[in-house]
């Protein structure tokens, strides 16, 4: 058991920043690498032996990602009674603060898969080959959705600035 904790350890923190950059809170967060955690360690020896184990773990808390999301479907929107800002109050000035909370509104508005991708490859840095084992696709299919997200965000954004001049005027 030391060894699989030496091997998963090191992977904790990039797991958890890729759960709040999915669910935007910090306990949501924590609860869902604690179960992706939970599932990896009752079905490690279904492992592929000299698998990518970081690819391995994102494919993992992906998918529970996802069946967290189609159970909250079934059951309705739920209500965020705490309105905290994601923010720390003070850590960057406000202007920072509001187009780093811009962008990630219009990263928020891209279709799920295309979110994910972004964040998995820009964010967590996996590889095109990685990131074809957690979408479990060839290659070249990650290449052109990642494409389609970069365009889609540049588009978001590009019609965020032109929607913020209107205002000004």
């Amino acid at each position: 058991m030391d060894e699989i904790a030496a091997e998963i350890e090191p992977l904790i923190p990039s797991l958890r920043r890729y759960a709040r950059a999915l669910l935007h809170d910090r306990d949501a967060a924590d609860d869902l690498v604690q179960s992706t955690l939970e599932r990896a360690l009752t079905r490690w020896r279904l492992r592929r032996p000299g698998g990518d184990l970081r690819a391995w773990l994102f494919a993992i808390q992906r998918n529970l990602y996802l069946d967290q999301r189609r159970r909250a479907v079934r059951r309705g929107p739920a209500v965020d009674l705490d309105s905290r800002s994601p923010f720390p109050d003070g850590a960057a000035g406000p202007e920072r603060s509001l187009i780093a909370r811009d962008a990630l509104a219009r990263l928020d508005d891209l279709p799920e898969d295309q979110r994910s991708l972004l964040l998995l490859i820009g964010v967590e840095e996996l590889s095109y080959e990685q990131a074809a084992r957690v979408f479990d696709v060839p290659v070249g299919t990650i290449m052109s959705r990642l494409s389609r997200a970069r365009e889609a965000l540049r588009h978001s954004v590009e019609a965020g600035r032109t929607t913020m001049l209107r205002r000004v005027k």
